[in-house]
């Protein structure tokens, strides 16, 4: 199950999966968007659930996962990757009150929602991956990266709380950093930007290994997708 889909990491988190075979259950607030990354999917031969909705809104959610469960039963995986930056760079003391409030009502809210929405199917079978996607803005202020920093912030706490609350199920949840890379998300904080940006495609060898039984041990740790590499046959650095 992947949140936010339709593009950036999100479209490249469903590619390399559809490549390796998984069932997926996909979501996005633009159909348009959403449309043509099924049909990519389709054609590599995926079964794929694709559901347009706001998963910050719990009926959304609700029905997101009902269909994802109805399909392919309870979710073995799930990725919150929906988020948003909000208006642009700007200081805190700049910053609209209104779109304050939205950035953090968004990026905060869907992975509590959507987590919560799919923990019974993962604990009543006694296993499960959540991994939540977070930034270097989590754990470092940086100057006009606003509330989407501080969102960051709150979701590097909340997936160490889910973690301890977990830790006697079999369900696991983590978190990964997936850099710096070549989105809209990226143009729109850094629209300046004049150094090379890795591809969203290149560097998932942390999405792999925690969507695997590899990671089984795995709780409550916060990884670097770009530091990150992956012995299939054996452990990782």
């Amino acid at each position: 199950m992947i949140t936010g889909a339709s593009k950036g990491l999100g479209r490249a988190l469903a590619m390399k999966f559809a490549e390796i075979g998984a069932r997926l259950a996909i979501c996005a607030r633009n159909p348009e968007s959403l449309k043509e990354v099924e049909m990519e999917l389709k054609g590599l031969g995926a079964e794929v659930v694709a559901i347009v909705a706001d998963v910050s809104d719990s009926r959304d959610v609700d029905r997101f996962v009902s269909v994802a469960e109805e399909a392919w039963g309870a979710v073995d995986v799930l990725f919150n990757n929906a988020s948003i930056f909000g208006p642009g760079p700007r200081l805190l003391a700049d910053y609209p009150e209104a779109d304050f409030l939205e950035v953090l009502r968004i990026n905060t809210l869907n992975p509590f929602l959507v987590t919560k929405r799919v923990l019974p199917g993962m604990v009543s079978s006694g296993k499960g991956s959540i991994v939540n996607i977070t930034s270097e803005a989590g754990k470092t202020g940086f100057a006009e990266w606003g509330a989407y920093g501080i969102s960051k912030f709150a979701v590097e706490g909340m997936t160490q709380t889910w973690a301890d609350e977990l830790s006697d199920t079999g369900v696991r949840i983590n978190m990964i950093d997936p850099g710096e890379m070549d989105t809209e998300m990226h143009d729109k904080a850094v629209p300046d930007c004049d150094y090379p940006l890795a591809s969203p495609h290149d560097h998932l060898d942390a999405f792999l290994y925690l969507a695997s039984d590899s990671s089984s041990d795995e709780n409550g740790e916060r990884f670097q997708a770009q530091e990150f590499k992956w012995n299939r046959g054996g452990g990782h650095e």
